[in-house]
């Protein structure tokens, strides 16, 4: 087991080689350096896992933190949950890396951009493997940093940095509620440690404010997972990168919240008032997601409103408490999702760098992989069986049918307006005519197999991941709840789900009808969005993401900066540099002054002398007198 520790050393290692040796190292072997470490650690992962026995394993590496009582061991927890997600990272992981050889093969800092996806990937490996919350927030720091290192990092855009900067600082504030719940957690028991913690509540030991201590670790996973308010920073995160979007929104960062509240499933249990907030957040978060979708005609912003929603459904099944539900569509999302921004990254690399679905179309015969490719995807997605993410949503809507009918039917709608704008995506981009220049059509051609390859693998476990978690009325043996049985609690599963009754027929219509739909209007009818002064009414408000970072840079943004141009123009200005420059003024008058005495005569000084003591002797008079 001591190759164990080599999972997370590696990819830091590579971001140490890859890192110092830039530039000096040549483009082709800084992308081997780069790509080899997460595919040895997800060789060792995959027998990790083929060799699991089902008993928790913890790895102390160092005692940490020791004070008084409180002891915070720097250790690893290997389980049942941190298995599936070593897979999940390095798998995807090592498929975003080799993709990026061929997609960031001309990039002058390629070298550089190897050593920060590597430090993202340890980052995340250092997260999932924590033995305790306060591990998990080592990696949840880190991978905040590296988003904003990756996000930005073609910054010669000051748009870019101002990407990077966001997310970077909307995630601190989701991350001071994780905080504050971690020190809740140290001062209600004592300790930070998974085991500890449950193994306290089992036994009855029961906080009062177990409560708030969920809401603030959901505050946390707000801001990593990009739900309301805390999600405009995601399809800002475009900026970087296509691979790093892929990496991003498929199998790390985002991710992150939802294994959080997963792993620390037992104190959400103990607080449904929270697991009620979390599950409409959800909702929210989901339909503006998707919302916002449907007119949006960067190829990637789409995308990224997309992973928004799809996210919102992940934590609706939480508040659900179909745990497994949505673990399972974490694992196909990351499938189906990294697919699409891949495949969005080829036409993106075929179409010179232009995003705008609107100069694309007829691109499927120039790009036939990825046309096959980013279709199957475009179906997982979109829910349509047998792809893999409609095993994985359908559990989760067939949860919310069984908990809340109100919050089942909008999630209905939300999944109706996924498959219509993900359908628009894919009719706009590979059929009818090419809209793009002539120079662009000059160029057009399929990438090389370093981004075809991931695109045709990702497309098989789109296809055929549904597996994982096959339910009983279609042959399968729900492997995936069987295996996360020992951490979650029974209650909340998803039942078997009945097609020709409503509860199974509505999300197949959701699938099939806007789908269809999407094909007449932009395929048959060839509509083609028109520009974005043409847009007016309710389309304008949606187009413009319902102006929310308008909202925010008005009520947030604005008086921060008035503040602040108050308290350095008058109050730091006038108050505290009058003060300080004033006494240092002073005090060099004074000296000026003063040294003036200084003459050299000695009979000068003696005269002075006596006056003083003069002067002395008259005070000490007149107190013993009065």
């Amino acid at each position: 087991m001591s190759l164990f520790y080599l999972i997370p050393l590696l990819p830091f290692i590579g971001f140490l080689v890859n890192g110092l040796a830039f530039p000096k190292l040549n483009k082709q072997l800084a992308g081997i350096i780069g790509t080899i470490p997460p595919v040895v650690a997800f060789a060792l992962s995959l027998q990790l896992f083929l060799n699991f026995d089902g008993q928790t394993q913890i790895y102390t590496l160092a005692e940490w933190i020791k004070l008084g009582e409180l002891s915070i061991p720097f250790a690893f927890q290997v389980d049942q949950l941190s298995l599936l997600m070593l897979l999940i990272i390095t798998g995807v992981g090592t498929l975003i890396h080799v993709y990026s050889m061929g997609y960031m093969a001309h990039d002058a800092g390629l070298g550089k951009f190897f050593a920060f996806l590597n430090l993202f990937i340890f980052f995340m490996l250092i997260l999932v493997l924590g033995a305790n919350f306060t591990v998990l927030f080592i990696g949840w720091e880190g991978v905040g940093l590296c988003s904003y290192l990756l996000i930005g990092f073609w910054n010669q855009k000051n748009s870019y940095g101002d990407a990077a900067r966001k997310a970077f600082i909307m995630n601190r504030i989701g991350d001071l509620g994780f905080l504050v719940g971690i020190f809740l957690l140290i001062q209600d028991f004592g300790t930070t440690d998974y085991t500890a913690i449950f193994s306290a509540i089992s036994e009855g030991n029961v906080p009062e404010n177990v409560g708030l201590i969920s809401f603030c670790l959901f505050i946390g996973a707000m801001g990593k997972s990009a739900q309301i308010p805390l999600f405009t920073w995601l399809p800002d995160a475009m900026a970087g990168p296509t691979p790093v979007s892929a990496l991003i929104h498929a199998a790390t960062m985002v991710t992150a919240g939802i294994y959080m509240v997963i792993r620390a499933n037992v104190l959400f249990e103990l607080s449904p008032d929270v697991l009620h907030f979390v599950g409409w957040i959800g909702l929210a978060t989901a339909l503006l997601g998707a919302a916002i979708g449907l007119f949006q005609n960067d190829i990637k912003k789409v995308l990224a409103y997309s992973t928004v929603s799809q996210l919102g459904y992940m934590f609706m099944g939480l508040g659900a408490s179909a745990y497994t539900a949505s673990f399972f569509h974490v694992m196909t999302h990351a499938f189906f999702k990294a697919l699409l921004f891949l495949g969005a990254g080829s036409v993106i690399h075929a179409m010179s760098d232009e995003q705008d679905i609107r100069k694309m179309g007829g691109l499927k015969s120039h790009l036939p992989i990825t046309y096959i490719t980013f279709l199957l995807g475009t179906i997982a997605i979109a829910g349509i069986p047998p792809f893999a993410g409609f095993f994985s949503k359908d559990e989760i809507l067939a949860s919310l049918y069984h908990h809340d009918p109100i919050m089942w039917w909008l999630a209905i709608l939300g999944s109706a307006m996924t498959s219509f704008y993900m359908f628009r995506v894919f009719i706009l981009t590979f059929f009818g005519e090419f809209r793009g220049s002539q120079k662009q059509a000059d160029h057009l051609h399929e990438s090389p197999w370093t981004m075809t390859l991931p695109l045709i693998i990702l497309a098989i476990f789109s296809v055929g991941g549904g597996i994982i978690n096959l339910p009983h009325f279609a042959g399968g043996n729900e492997f995936l709840a069987h295996w996360l049985a020992p951490l979650l609690p029974a209650a909340g599963e998803a039942a078997e789900v009945n097609f020709l009754s409503l509860e199974g027929g509505a999300p197949l219509l959701a699938a099939f009808l806007p789908a269809a739909l999407a094909i007449y209007v932009f395929g048959m009818q060839k509509s083609v969005p028109g520009s974005d002064e043409s847009v007016s009414g309710i389309q304008k408000v949606v187009y413009h993401k319902f102006y929310i970072d308008e909202l925010y840079d008005m009520l947030i943004v604005r008086p921060i900066s008035l503040l602040s141009n108050f308290l350095y123009q008058i109050f730091e200005f006038l108050v505290l540099d009058l003060i300080v420059e004033g006494v240092g003024k002073i005090v060099q008058y004074a000296s000026t002054e003063f040294r003036r005495i200084q003459t050299g005569n000695v009979g000068y000084y003696i005269f002075m002398i006596v006056i003083s003591v003069t002067v002395i002797l008259f005070l000490g008079l007149k107190t013993w007198i009065l």
